[in-house]
């Protein structure tokens, strides 16, 4: 079966909230019965959008979701099956007798600019926001320090929306989530969302309320909005502890540390170490000289250099390891972060990956790993691309193509999703044609040529000869460094598909009560403002009981038989108008004044 069911069956409107959820693709029959519909019902509705299916054909996640919605079926949610929580649920594997104590693998989540990395900064003795651009953790970096003799591993994790792949990640690579929430600003969107995925990781939370040293910074209050969000401190009942800390000043970080390590003994996390290594990949990307360059992290096993490795499609051998220092180690134990060189491909992120014995038999691992991949990819045999082209909704649509290249598999992974996660009611299609980890190539230059595609480079170069080529042949590349910036791009570029539109802003009403001169193209009336202004150069509608009459064009305004720059509710005055056709205007029409504009077209309106 390729879909899962939770909660409550019952359909009826009080019913609790019923989660399907899909790994992948279903079936026409398994959503059926997940629906708790006869599937000649949900073969119908196919039907009856263009798709002649039957009970054994595919659906993907999309399509699933668009016939639920068209089907008018309440207290449904679907859930995709990721990858990350699927990794997770296999790497807990039950521990042996022999397994020993390692340390906490900790990661530090909270909304943008509420100060993890400075934290992780002070905790570490060094800089690390100066290396990311516009001083925001893009990607996940991994840190160990040691603690009264113990060692802690930190994940610093990104707090932008645009990255929430990656921060869902590091949640499922976790025991304990320091949430950080500046005592000066709040619970904010993104605190929230790192509990919801510290809770579906089952991971322990810890909160660190930072900032305490600025204006304006109020425990309590902050105390109080995590609690509305179901974080109860320990001194008010709760569970969770809640430290006031300064990452600027250092002040409370001891005490965060120590809450950390306590936590972790009355979790007693424990891993084998007499298996073969495993773990997950944090990280992945080229480097001219080194190869294929992976941030692991050890979860059970020893890692040692000169060992085979399989981790989802791609395998290797381990050729150098290093910390996250870049100190050369020759083996890596649980809770242990590390950076390899030796893998042929590079291993997506959020791979699990397993020692060998042999190269034969981490080739295999890996060649049966992607066959089972590809295979899913294709069992899709209906999908929502097809679906909505029946439902003639594509064929209105404009297309932006685009082409992703990023430094890392993580941040192409995250860009390609957030691209697609903004909002265009189906008005623009986005495409992406290629994405891909290094450097803009010559191949992605062809590849965009004729074809209206936009190059999007993150955190890469561009080099001379190939902008050179870029330029011949009229590809654009945009390369950026900061994910907003790339994001408000490729809106921008959208919505200049979707061209202008005439808007028209309301500006008040004016009752006529009285008219002085009617021409071809000149009315002169005196009235009373009854809502919102008139001022000259604005447009009028005329009209009488509810019937347009026509349209003029304020030419003056007078006040008193004085011209003014504008009428306001309630007040009397007299207005100049020039109109295209003579219009018979009377005591008690209505005049309505407006705007009207021709403005670019934005997404979602």
């Amino acid at each position: 079966m390729s879909a899962g069911v939770a909660g409550n069956s019952a359909m009826g409107n009080d019913a609790a909230e019923k989660v399907i959820r899909i790994a992948g693709s279903i079936t026409v029959d398994e959503l059926a019965q997940a629906l708790g519909l006869a599937v000649t019902t949900l073969i119908g509705e196919l039907f009856k959008n263009g798709i002649v299916a039957t009970i054994n054909q595919r659906l993907d996640f999309e399509t699933a979701q668009i016939m639920i919605d068209e089907l008018g079926i309440a207290n449904v949610r679907l859930e995709r099956k990721n990858t990350a929580a699927k990794l997770a649920d296999e790497g807990r594997r039950e521990l042996s007798k022999d397994a020993v104590l390692r340390p906490p693998v900790v990661a530090v989540m909270g909304h943008v600019d509420h100060g993890k990395t400075t934290l992780l900064d002070n905790l570490l003795h060094k800089k690390t926001v100066e290396t990311e651009a516009g001083g925001i953790t893009q990607h996940i970096s991994a840190y160990q320090l040691e603690h009264d003799g113990r060692k802690i591993t930190f994940l610093d994790t990104p707090g932008h929306e645009a990255f929430a792949a990656i921060r869902q990640h590091g949640a499922m690579l976790t025991d304990i989530v320091v949430i950080v929430v500046a005592a000066d600003d709040g619970v904010k969107p993104q605190t929230v969302e790192a509990i919801k995925f510290a809770q579906g990781a089952n991971a322990k939370m810890i909160v660190a309320i930072n900032k305490i040293d600025r204006e304006g910074a109020d425990v309590e209050r902050t105390k109080a909005g995590l609690a509305e969000h179901g974080l109860m401190p320990e001194e008010w009942g709760g569970d969770i502890m809640m430290i006031p800390v300064s990452a600027k000043t250092g002040e409370g970080l001891e005490k965060l540390l120590d809450s950390i390590l306590l936590v972790a003994d009355v979790e007693e996390l424990k891993a084998d170490v007499k298996i073969p290594a495993e773990g997950l990949v944090i990280e992945s990307h080229m480097e001219t000289g080194k190869g294929s360059v992976v941030n692991l992290l050890v979860t059970g096993g020893e890692l040692k250099v000169g060992e085979f490795v399989a981790a989802g499609g791609a395998y290797g051998k381990i050729r150098t390891m290093v910390d996250f220092q870049g100190k050369p180690k020759g083996k890596a134990g649980p809770s242990t972060p590390v950076t390899v060189t030796g893998f042929k491909d590079l291993p997506n992120f959020g791979d699990r990956f397993l020692e060998y014995d042999d190269e034969k038999s981490a080739r295999r691992a890996a060649l049966v790993y992607a066959q089972n991949a590809q295979n899913e990819a294709m069992s899709a045999n209906v999908t929502s691309t097809d679906l909505l082209r029946m439902m003639n909704v594509e064929d209105t649509a404009k297309v932006f193509n685009v082409i992703v290249k990023g430094d890392v598999l993580g941040s192409v992974t995250s860009v390609v999703d957030s691209l697609k996660m903004i909002d265009t009611k189906g008005e623009v299609t986005l495409n992406v044609v290629a994405t891909g980890v290094g450097d803009v190539t010559e191949n992605d230059i062809y590849m965009a040529a004729g074809e209206n595609t936009v190059v999007y480079g993150f955190n890469v170069s561009v080099p001379t000869n190939i902008a050179k080529l870029a330029s011949r042949d009229g590809v654009e590349v945009r390369n950026f460094r900061v994910i907003y910036e790339l994001l408000d791009d490729a809106r921008d570029s959208m919505e200049k598909l979707l061209g202008e539109e005439v808007v028209e802003t309301e500006m008040g009403e004016m009752e006529v009560m009285g008219v002085f001169r009617v021409t071809k193209t000149e009315l002169i009336a005196g009235g009373k403002v009854t809502s919102g202004k008139v001022v000259p150069k604005v447009n009028a509608r005329i009209v009488r009981k509810k019937e347009v009459l026509g349209e003029a064009e304020v030419e003056s305004v007078q006040k008193e038989r004085i011209e003014a720059k504008e009428l306001i509710e309630n007040e009397i005055g007299g207005l100049a108008m020039k109109t295209e056709k003579k219009i018979q205007l009377e005591v008690g029409d209505k005049l309505q004044f407006f705007v009207r504009e021709r403005r670019q077209r934005k997404l979602g309106e």
